[in-house]
């Protein structure tokens, strides 16, 4: 399949996929579900412009040192002076059960599987994913946020709106209720959304 991918054969969405089969992980195991990167970082303009490298993102840099200021602190993980704390880069992982959650809250059974690990209840209506553009704001804004995306990202526009009407609270600041996914203002729909991410990708 990399001889396949490197001939244009087959797309990058494909080539992506193929990787996560073969690196063991599947949409039976939360744990181990399939990962996609961030590849934009252009979430507030007008239009996105697929010709202008600077809406992309650096892929040559895990998503945890995307900004450079977390870069200093991700090395001081990592050199602990004294030795009292295992050296280690990132607290959190880019991919994990909760995360799957968190991206899908709006889409069963994962509603269901979120609330039964929040104690009965949806989490606080801060901490969910209620906007993407947001959503990438966290990425460069907090070190300990450093989740990947889901392969949902590229073809599912239905986990982006809030069907079943769930109760998800509203945020403390502007007290706006959480309901649909805020899209970036370059999206005109949830469609197009998608279109244009599978089409960065």
């Amino acid at each position: 399949s990399l001889q396949k991918w490197v001939l244009r054969e087959i797309s990058n969405f494909e080539y992506l996929m193929q990787l996560n089969t073969i690196a063991g992980r599947t949409y039976n195991d939360l744990s181990q579900y399939p990962v996609f990167p961030w590849i934009l970082r252009d979430y507030i303009s007008e239009t996105l412009d697929l010709t202008n490298p600077a809406v992309f993102r650096d892929l040559s840099k895990p998503i945890g040192v995307a900004n450079e200021r977390h870069a200093r602190d991700v090395k001081e993980n990592f050199e602990d002076p004294t030795g009292t704390v295992d050296k280690f880069h990132y607290g959190t992982h880019y991919s994990n059960a909760a995360g799957v959650m968190h991206y899908l809250i709006r889409t069963e059974p994962f509603t269901t599987l979120h609330i039964q690990l929040q104690s009965g209840r949806f989490d606080c209506s801060d901490r969910q994913f209620h906007s993407v553009p947001a959503a990438w704001q966290a990425r460069m804004e907090n070190p300990v946020d450093v989740k990947e995306l889901i392969p949902e990202f590229f073809y599912f526009p239905e986990f982006l709106e809030n069907q079943n009407g769930f109760d998800l609270g509203c945020l403390q600041l502007s007290n706006e209720k959480v309901g649909d996914v805020v899209l970036p203002r370059w999206a005109r729909s949830r469609e197009d959304f998608i279109y244009q991410h599978r089409k960065a990708l």
